[in-house]
Protein backbone atom coordinates (compact mmCIF):
# COMPACT_ATOMS: atom_id res chain seq x y z
CA UNK A 1 0.00 0.00 0.00
CA UNK A 2 2.81 2.40 0.88
CA UNK A 3 4.35 1.84 -2.56
CA UNK A 4 1.06 2.74 -4.26
CA UNK A 5 0.53 5.94 -2.27
CA UNK A 6 4.15 6.95 -2.85
CA UNK A 7 3.72 6.42 -6.60
CA UNK A 8 0.52 8.49 -6.65
CA UNK A 9 2.31 11.40 -4.99
CA UNK A 10 5.14 11.06 -7.53
CA UNK A 11 2.65 11.11 -10.41
CA UNK A 12 0.96 14.20 -8.98
CA UNK A 13 4.26 16.06 -8.97
CA UNK A 14 4.98 14.86 -12.52
CA UNK A 15 1.56 16.12 -13.69
CA UNK A 16 0.58 12.58 -14.70
CA UNK A 17 -2.92 11.07 -14.60
CA UNK A 18 -3.59 7.59 -13.20
CA UNK A 19 -6.46 5.37 -12.07
CA UNK A 20 -6.70 3.76 -8.63
CA UNK A 21 -8.66 0.50 -8.52
CA UNK A 22 -9.86 -0.68 -5.09
CA UNK A 23 -11.92 -3.70 -4.07
CA UNK A 24 -14.76 -2.11 -2.08
CA UNK A 25 -17.16 -5.02 -1.66
CA UNK A 26 -16.86 -8.77 -1.51
CA UNK A 27 -19.37 -11.56 -0.98
CA UNK A 28 -18.08 -15.09 -0.68
CA UNK A 29 -14.54 -16.16 -1.53
CA UNK A 30 -12.44 -14.04 -3.89
CA UNK A 31 -8.74 -13.79 -4.81
CA UNK A 32 -8.08 -10.67 -2.70
CA UNK A 33 -9.76 -8.90 0.20
CA UNK A 34 -11.62 -5.61 0.59
CA UNK A 35 -9.29 -2.62 0.41
CA UNK A 36 -6.82 -4.30 -1.96
CA UNK A 37 -5.55 -1.77 -4.50
CA UNK A 38 -3.98 -1.55 -7.93
CA UNK A 39 -2.67 1.70 -9.45
CA UNK A 40 -2.93 1.81 -13.24
CA UNK A 41 -0.84 4.17 -15.36
CA UNK A 42 -1.75 5.53 -18.79
CA UNK A 43 0.77 3.27 -20.55
CA UNK A 44 -1.03 0.21 -19.17
CA UNK A 45 1.56 -0.58 -16.52
CA UNK A 46 0.39 -0.98 -12.94
CA UNK A 47 1.54 -1.33 -9.35
CA UNK A 48 -0.10 -3.72 -6.93
CA UNK A 49 -2.73 -6.34 -7.70
CA UNK A 50 -6.40 -6.96 -7.03
CA UNK A 51 -6.01 -10.67 -7.56
CA UNK A 52 -4.96 -11.24 -11.15
CA UNK A 53 -7.01 -13.23 -13.62
CA UNK A 54 -10.18 -11.97 -15.24
CA UNK A 55 -10.97 -9.44 -12.48
CA UNK A 56 -7.67 -7.63 -12.92
CA UNK A 57 -7.71 -7.91 -16.72
CA UNK A 58 -11.20 -6.43 -17.03
CA UNK A 59 -10.39 -3.75 -14.45
CA UNK A 60 -7.34 -2.61 -16.41
CA UNK A 61 -9.42 -2.66 -19.59
CA UNK A 62 -12.16 -0.56 -17.94
CA UNK A 63 -9.54 1.89 -16.70
CA UNK A 64 -9.23 3.12 -20.29
CA UNK A 65 -12.75 4.52 -19.99
CA UNK A 66 -11.76 6.40 -16.84
CA UNK A 67 -8.66 7.78 -18.56
CA UNK A 68 -10.88 9.05 -21.39
CA UNK A 69 -13.75 10.42 -19.31
CA UNK A 70 -12.03 11.31 -15.99
CA UNK A 71 -15.21 9.94 -14.39
CA UNK A 72 -15.09 7.25 -11.65
CA UNK A 73 -16.47 3.82 -12.39
CA UNK A 74 -17.82 0.90 -10.34
CA UNK A 75 -17.45 -2.65 -11.66
CA UNK A 76 -19.14 -5.78 -10.31
CA UNK A 77 -17.79 -9.26 -10.97
CA UNK A 78 -19.49 -12.59 -10.27
CA UNK A 79 -16.78 -15.23 -9.98
CA UNK A 80 -19.07 -18.13 -10.79
CA UNK A 81 -21.08 -19.60 -13.63
CA UNK A 82 -20.70 -18.24 -17.14
CA UNK A 83 -18.86 -15.13 -15.98
CA UNK A 84 -15.72 -17.15 -15.32
CA UNK A 85 -16.20 -20.04 -17.70
CA UNK A 86 -12.96 -21.11 -19.35
CA UNK A 87 -10.90 -19.14 -16.81
CA UNK A 88 -8.90 -20.03 -13.74
CA UNK A 89 -11.15 -17.98 -11.42
CA UNK A 90 -12.93 -20.66 -9.38
CA UNK A 91 -13.52 -18.66 -6.21
CA UNK A 92 -17.30 -18.51 -6.52
CA UNK A 93 -17.77 -15.10 -4.88
CA UNK A 94 -18.80 -11.60 -5.95
CA UNK A 95 -16.46 -8.62 -6.09
CA UNK A 96 -17.02 -4.91 -6.66
CA UNK A 97 -14.15 -2.69 -7.77
CA UNK A 98 -14.08 1.10 -7.60
CA UNK A 99 -12.00 2.87 -10.27
CA UNK A 100 -11.05 6.35 -9.16
CA UNK A 101 -9.43 8.93 -11.44
CA UNK A 102 -6.31 10.36 -9.84
CA UNK A 103 -5.70 13.70 -11.52
CA UNK A 104 -2.90 16.20 -10.78
CA UNK A 105 -5.64 18.84 -10.92
CA UNK A 106 -7.17 17.55 -7.66
CA UNK A 107 -4.75 19.29 -5.32
CA UNK A 108 -6.95 18.53 -2.34
CA UNK A 109 -6.35 14.83 -2.91
CA UNK A 110 -2.60 15.44 -3.04
CA UNK A 111 -2.75 17.11 0.38
CA UNK A 112 -4.60 14.09 1.77
CA UNK A 113 -2.13 11.60 0.28
CA UNK A 114 0.86 13.53 1.56
CA UNK A 115 -0.70 13.41 5.02
CA UNK A 116 -1.19 9.65 4.66
CA UNK A 117 2.45 9.26 3.63
CA UNK A 118 3.58 11.28 6.63
CA UNK A 119 1.52 9.06 8.92
CA UNK A 120 3.04 5.99 7.30
CA UNK A 121 6.54 7.28 7.99
CA UNK A 122 6.07 8.50 11.56
CA UNK A 123 3.37 6.21 12.89
CA UNK A 124 -0.20 7.01 13.85
CA UNK A 125 -3.76 6.12 12.93
CA UNK A 126 -6.73 7.56 11.10
CA UNK A 127 -9.51 6.95 8.61
CA UNK A 128 -9.45 7.58 4.87
CA UNK A 129 -13.03 7.92 3.60
CA UNK A 130 -14.12 8.09 -0.05
CA UNK A 131 -17.66 8.71 -1.34
CA UNK A 132 -18.62 6.00 -3.84
CA UNK A 133 -22.16 7.19 -4.74
CA UNK A 134 -22.13 8.06 -8.46
CA UNK A 135 -24.46 11.02 -7.96
CA UNK A 136 -22.01 12.60 -5.50
CA UNK A 137 -19.10 12.88 -7.92
CA UNK A 138 -18.63 16.45 -9.07
CA UNK A 139 -17.05 16.66 -12.53
CA UNK A 140 -15.14 13.48 -11.79
CA UNK A 141 -13.81 14.68 -8.44
CA UNK A 142 -14.45 12.06 -5.78
CA UNK A 143 -15.21 13.55 -2.32
CA UNK A 144 -12.59 12.30 0.10
CA UNK A 145 -11.46 13.04 3.65
CA UNK A 146 -8.73 11.93 6.02
CA UNK A 147 -9.51 12.00 9.74
CA UNK A 148 -6.50 11.58 12.01
CA UNK A 149 -7.23 9.98 15.35
CA UNK A 150 -7.34 12.78 17.88
CA UNK A 151 -6.19 15.23 15.24
CA UNK A 152 -6.99 17.19 12.12
CA UNK A 153 -9.39 16.69 9.24
CA UNK A 154 -8.20 17.12 5.66
CA UNK A 155 -10.65 17.19 2.76
CA UNK A 156 -14.43 16.94 2.75
CA UNK A 157 -17.18 14.42 2.02
CA UNK A 158 -19.35 17.29 0.71
CA UNK A 159 -22.28 16.02 2.73
CA UNK A 160 -22.16 18.45 5.57
CA UNK A 161 -20.89 18.23 9.12
CA UNK A 162 -23.23 15.39 10.10
CA UNK A 163 -21.48 12.85 7.86
CA UNK A 164 -18.03 13.73 9.14
CA UNK A 165 -19.15 13.73 12.76
CA UNK A 166 -20.74 10.30 12.30
CA UNK A 167 -17.50 9.03 10.82
CA UNK A 168 -15.55 10.41 13.78
CA UNK A 169 -17.89 8.61 16.18
CA UNK A 170 -17.27 5.32 14.38
CA UNK A 171 -13.49 5.79 14.24
CA UNK A 172 -12.48 3.70 17.24
CA UNK A 173 -14.57 0.75 16.13
CA UNK A 174 -13.21 0.81 12.58
CA UNK A 175 -9.62 1.20 13.77
CA UNK A 176 -10.01 -1.66 16.24
CA UNK A 177 -11.38 -3.93 13.53
CA UNK A 178 -8.58 -2.90 11.13
CA UNK A 179 -10.95 -3.83 8.27
CA UNK A 180 -12.08 -1.53 5.43
CA UNK A 181 -15.83 -1.35 4.88
CA UNK A 182 -18.63 0.54 3.18
CA UNK A 183 -20.67 2.72 5.54
CA UNK A 184 -23.96 4.40 4.78
CA UNK A 185 -23.72 7.89 6.27
CA UNK A 186 -26.62 10.34 6.50
CA UNK A 187 -25.91 13.83 5.17
CA UNK A 188 -27.34 17.09 6.54
CA UNK A 189 -30.54 16.77 4.49
CA UNK A 190 -31.19 13.14 5.36
CA UNK A 191 -29.82 11.36 2.28
CA UNK A 192 -27.86 8.13 2.73
CA UNK A 193 -24.39 8.33 1.18
CA UNK A 194 -22.27 5.23 0.53
CA UNK A 195 -18.74 5.85 1.78
CA UNK A 196 -15.77 3.51 1.58
CA UNK A 197 -13.80 3.78 4.82
CA UNK A 198 -10.24 2.51 5.22
CA UNK A 199 -8.49 2.34 8.60
CA UNK A 200 -4.87 3.44 8.31
CA UNK A 201 -2.70 2.25 11.16
CA UNK A 202 1.02 2.79 10.62
CA UNK A 203 3.73 0.94 12.48
CA UNK A 204 4.85 3.36 15.23
CA UNK A 205 8.41 4.65 15.32
CA UNK A 206 10.51 3.44 18.24
CA UNK A 207 13.59 5.50 19.07
CA UNK A 208 16.16 3.55 21.07
CA UNK A 209 18.79 5.73 22.75
CA UNK A 210 21.92 3.69 23.36
CA UNK A 211 23.52 0.96 21.31
CA UNK A 212 24.65 -1.50 23.98
CA UNK A 213 23.76 -5.08 24.90
CA UNK A 214 20.15 -4.40 25.89
CA UNK A 215 19.49 -2.42 22.70
CA UNK A 216 20.81 -5.28 20.59
CA UNK A 217 18.05 -7.45 22.09
CA UNK A 218 15.28 -4.84 21.89
CA UNK A 219 15.75 -3.88 18.25
CA UNK A 220 15.22 -7.17 16.36
CA UNK A 221 12.33 -8.19 18.61
CA UNK A 222 10.58 -4.81 18.37
CA UNK A 223 10.97 -4.75 14.59
CA UNK A 224 9.38 -8.20 14.32
CA UNK A 225 6.29 -7.07 16.24
CA UNK A 226 5.59 -4.00 14.14
CA UNK A 227 7.78 -1.11 15.30
CA UNK A 228 9.92 0.99 12.97
CA UNK A 229 13.12 1.11 15.02
CA UNK A 230 15.66 3.93 14.98
CA UNK A 231 18.82 3.52 17.10
CA UNK A 232 20.94 6.45 18.32
CA UNK A 233 24.31 6.34 20.08
CA UNK A 234 27.03 8.95 20.41
CA UNK A 235 29.84 6.41 19.90
CA UNK A 236 30.82 5.41 16.37
CA UNK A 237 31.55 1.79 17.23
CA UNK A 238 28.09 1.39 18.82
CA UNK A 239 26.18 3.17 16.04
CA UNK A 240 26.73 0.40 13.51
CA UNK A 241 23.79 -0.84 11.43
CA UNK A 242 25.32 -4.34 11.33
CA UNK A 243 24.69 -4.68 15.06
CA UNK A 244 20.95 -4.08 14.73
CA UNK A 245 19.09 -6.41 12.36
CA UNK A 246 15.63 -5.05 11.73
CA UNK A 247 16.47 -1.41 12.49
CA UNK A 248 15.14 1.13 10.02
CA UNK A 249 17.95 3.57 10.81
CA UNK A 250 21.03 3.79 13.02
CA UNK A 251 22.61 7.19 13.78
CA UNK A 252 25.71 8.43 15.55
CA UNK A 253 24.46 11.61 17.20
CA UNK A 254 25.64 13.37 20.36
CA UNK A 255 22.96 13.03 23.05
CA UNK A 256 23.13 16.74 23.75
CA UNK A 257 20.35 18.24 21.60
CA UNK A 258 19.49 14.88 20.07
CA UNK A 259 15.72 15.49 20.00
CA UNK A 260 16.25 18.41 17.62
CA UNK A 261 17.52 15.91 15.06
CA UNK A 262 14.52 13.57 15.28
CA UNK A 263 10.86 13.69 14.23
CA UNK A 264 9.29 12.78 17.56
CA UNK A 265 5.49 12.81 17.37
CA UNK A 266 2.65 11.84 19.71
CA UNK A 267 2.69 8.29 18.33
CA UNK A 268 6.45 7.90 18.87
CA UNK A 269 7.97 5.57 21.47
CA UNK A 270 11.22 6.51 23.25
CA UNK A 271 13.36 3.92 25.03
CA UNK A 272 16.32 5.30 26.98
CA UNK A 273 19.03 2.68 27.55
CA UNK A 274 22.28 4.66 27.28
CA UNK A 275 25.58 3.78 28.92
CA UNK A 276 25.15 5.84 32.08
CA UNK A 277 23.11 8.04 34.45
CA UNK A 278 24.34 11.32 32.94
CA UNK A 279 23.34 10.39 29.41
CA UNK A 280 20.02 8.92 30.55
CA UNK A 281 19.14 12.11 32.41
CA UNK A 282 20.13 14.27 29.43
CA UNK A 283 17.97 12.31 27.01
CA UNK A 284 15.06 12.05 29.47
CA UNK A 285 15.00 15.81 30.04
CA UNK A 286 14.70 16.33 26.29
CA UNK A 287 12.12 13.57 25.94
CA UNK A 288 9.84 15.24 28.47
CA UNK A 289 9.68 18.28 26.20
CA UNK A 290 8.26 16.20 23.34
CA UNK A 291 4.76 14.83 22.72
CA UNK A 292 5.98 11.23 22.63
CA UNK A 293 3.27 8.75 23.58
CA UNK A 294 5.70 6.48 25.42
CA UNK A 295 8.87 7.33 27.35
CA UNK A 296 10.76 4.56 29.12
CA UNK A 297 14.09 4.66 30.97
CA UNK A 298 16.14 1.70 32.13
CA UNK A 299 17.59 1.47 35.63
CA UNK A 300 16.85 0.64 39.23
CA UNK A 301 14.34 2.49 41.36
CA UNK A 302 17.25 4.14 43.20
CA UNK A 303 18.82 5.40 39.98
CA UNK A 304 15.44 6.63 38.74
CA UNK A 305 14.79 8.55 41.95
CA UNK A 306 18.18 10.28 41.79
CA UNK A 307 17.51 11.41 38.21
CA UNK A 308 13.96 12.48 39.06
CA UNK A 309 15.21 14.63 41.98
CA UNK A 310 17.61 16.45 39.70
CA UNK A 311 14.92 17.01 37.07
CA UNK A 312 12.54 18.40 39.69
CA UNK A 313 15.26 20.82 40.76
CA UNK A 314 15.54 21.92 37.12
CA UNK A 315 11.86 22.80 36.92
CA UNK A 316 10.14 19.63 35.77
CA UNK A 317 6.99 18.61 37.63
CA UNK A 318 5.66 15.41 39.15
CA UNK A 319 3.12 15.38 36.33
CA UNK A 320 5.95 15.44 33.79
CA UNK A 321 7.70 12.53 35.48
CA UNK A 322 4.48 10.53 35.67
CA UNK A 323 4.77 10.09 31.91
CA UNK A 324 7.91 7.98 32.32
CA UNK A 325 7.93 4.18 32.52
CA UNK A 326 10.82 3.51 34.89
CA UNK A 327 12.10 1.04 35.80
CA UNK A 328 11.30 0.14 32.20
CA UNK A 329 9.63 -3.08 31.13
CA UNK A 330 7.07 -5.48 32.56
CA UNK A 331 7.95 -7.17 35.82
CA UNK A 332 8.87 -10.71 34.75
CA UNK A 333 11.99 -11.21 36.85
CA UNK A 334 14.25 -10.33 33.92
CA UNK A 335 17.99 -10.37 34.59
CA UNK A 336 19.90 -11.02 31.35
CA UNK A 337 19.97 -8.55 28.40
CA UNK A 338 17.81 -11.02 26.47
CA UNK A 339 15.20 -11.19 29.21
CA UNK A 340 15.27 -7.43 29.74
CA UNK A 341 14.73 -6.95 26.01
CA UNK A 342 11.67 -9.20 26.16
CA UNK A 343 10.23 -7.32 29.15
CA UNK A 344 10.71 -3.93 27.47
CA UNK A 345 9.17 -4.96 24.15
CA UNK A 346 6.28 -6.61 26.01
CA UNK A 347 5.59 -3.28 27.72
CA UNK A 348 5.71 -1.49 24.35
CA UNK A 349 3.14 -3.94 22.97
CA UNK A 350 0.93 -3.45 26.02
CA UNK A 351 1.00 0.34 25.69
CA UNK A 352 0.37 0.17 21.95
CA UNK A 353 -2.68 -2.02 22.62
CA UNK A 354 -4.07 0.57 25.04
CA UNK A 355 -3.95 -1.78 28.02
CA UNK A 356 -3.39 0.01 31.33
Amino acid sequence: MKEIYSKIVELFHNDAFSVLATIIKQAGPSPRGIGTKCLIMQDGSFIGTIGGGIVEAKTIEAAEKVFDSHIPLRLTFSLKGSDVADTDMLCGGDVEVFLEPVSPKYLGHLTILEKVMKLTNRGGAGLLATVINENRWQQGVVPKIFLEKGGERIGSLLGGQEMEDALTEKMDGVLNSRLPLVLSLRDDVGNQVETFVEPLIADPVLYVFGGGHVSSQIVPLASRVGFQVVVIDDRKEFADIKNFPGAREVHQFPFDGVMDRLSVEKFSYLVIVTRGHVQDKDVLAQALNTKAGYIGMIGSTRKRNIIYEKLLEEGFTDEDLARVHSPIGLEIGAETPEEIGVSIVAELIKVRAGID
